[in-house]
């Protein structure tokens, strides 16, 4: 099971995110090139879910609030 631990309104940014939760060892779930998964290009009303392993969501949230934070100062 996944659970998403953040969702981003720019994709771009989404991006970003998912490339270092990988870097950083980190599983997140890829949706397609863009958008939700099945429909390239279609997002959700939230944005972009980032989601991950369960077993790695604590640790992942964690990181991802601060790069958040520090790249749109959320």
């Amino acid at each position: 099971m996944f659970e998403t631990i953040a969702e981003v309104t720019d994709p771009s940014v989404a991006r970003v995110l998912m490339t270092a939760l990988k870097a950083h060892g980190f599983h997140p779930l890829e949706g397609g090139e863009s958008g939700l998964p099945g429909l390239p290009g279609v997002f959700g009303p939230k944005g972009v879910a980032i989601a991950v392993p369960e077993e790695e969501a604590a640790d992942a949230k964690v990181l991802a609030e601060a790069l958040l934070k520090e790249m749109i100062g959320r």
